[in-house]
């Protein structure tokens, strides 16, 4: 029987891609705490105010996390006056999403945050490199297409 080498943790990419998306989400989460959100809520206020998608599948799909997820982030969301919901025009069992003055003051706040978290790392590789390694990690995300249950 072929005995393998040791597995090392440091030469592991899946190690090296959480440390790197750590320091990035942890940046970006005390930053959104002090406006009172989360990473969901605020990918959640940029698919409806950024990207124009009202309807919950829409915003799942594009956050990237399942619809039970979705619909309890939504519902606290409403709760604290980030958005409204209300029911289709054309078929009532649908729901539509919409920001309210306060959500679309929480995006105003919170972009200039979400791009100063993300330039610090751009900021270390060039524009090359930056398209290269979203190139590959899009590759490394289709690996699996499961939704998460929070971000």
């Amino acid at each position: 029987m072929k005995t393998l080498p040791p597995y090392r943790l440091h030469t592991s990419l899946g190690y090296h891609l959480s440390i790197a998306a750590r320091l990035q989400e942890r940046r970006l989460d005390e930053q959104l705490k002090t406006l009172g959100l989360t990473r969901t809520t605020w990918c959640i206020l940029l698919a409806v105010g950024n990207e124009d998608l009202c309807q919950p599948s829409d915003i799942a799909e594009f956050v990237g996390i399942d619809r039970t997820a979705t619909s309890r982030a939504l519902r606290h969301m409403e709760d604290d006056g980030l958005l409204a919901r209300s029911s289709g025009t054309e078929d009532r069992r649908t729901r539509r999403v919409e920001l309210t003055p306060k959500g679309q003051q929480a995006i105003a706040t919170a972009t200039p945050f979400a791009r100063e978290n993300a330039d610090l790392m751009s900021d270390l590789l060039s524009p090359g490199e930056e398209a290269e390694l979203k190139r590959l990690l899009t590759k490394l995300r289709q690996t699996g297409d499961l939704r998460l249950k929070t971000l």
